[in-house]
């Protein structure tokens, strides 16, 4: 991705999980940025009939496939969450995927006139990736709110949530190495209000520039 990394319209977004990542990539959206999605990506990478599933069956099993033909997810994470050698073997299926997906759709998306790209990506600091782009914003929140928010959204025990959550680096970390930082521990209002200010103070001029 050299040739993007100069480019002061790409910024990458990031956070741990559910901490609110979409909900702020959704209203730097509505501000006028082109977001590109490393979940969405990631999917892709491993979609019916893809190389990507092909391979992430031949190293987990092919009872991870569904009746539809697509991975099945929640198995997969049942292994990889709890085992940080698996999590690393599905990563280096994965995460070459999404790097050249994302590429080409930064890519057009530049092309096509964006005036700021938003790369969304959970792991930006755990794949050094943090190069790639001219800044990163990361979206913060309180972790017992982290973790309420993810056992309520993804119906997990308390256990599992833990699991996913220490997969990642620790919030505090990404904020250190964070460009800019949205606290998204509170009412949405709050957040929004945030992420306007960061618009109208850093980004719309880098997107002008």
């Amino acid at each position: 991705m050299a040739e993007l990394r100069s480019d002061p319209r790409v910024v990458a977004l990031t956070g741990g999980i559910a901490s609110g990542k979409s909900t702020v990539a959704r209203m730097l959206s509505d501000l006028g940025a082109s977001v590109v999605d490393a979940d969405l990506l990631a999917r892709e990478a491993v979609g019916a009939g893809t190389s990507g599933l092909r391979e992430v069956l031949r190293e987990f099993g092919a009872q991870l496939l569904g009746e539809n033909g697509e991975l099945d997810r929640g198995r997969l994470g049942e292994i990889v969450f709890r085992d940080q050698h698996a999590r690393r073997r599905l990563e280096a299926i994965v995460h070459p995927r999404v790097a050249e997906l994302s590429q080409e759709q930064i890519a057009q998306a530049l092309k096509e006139g964006a005036p700021l790209v938003v790369y969304e990506i959970p792991l930006l600091f755990e794949t050094g990736r943090e190069r790639e782009f001219s800044g990163s914003i990361l979206v913060q929140v309180d972790p017992a709110q982290q973790l309420t928010r993810l056992m309520q959204r993804s119906g997990l025990d308390r256990k599992a949530a833990l699991d996913r959550i220490g997969s990642q680096l620790p919030l505090a970390a990404k904020a250190e190495r964070a460009t800019w930082v949205i606290d998204n521990s509170g009412p949405l209002e709050a957040t929004r209000a945030a992420v306007d200010r960061l618009w109208r103070r850093e980004l719309r001029a880098t997107a002008a520039d």
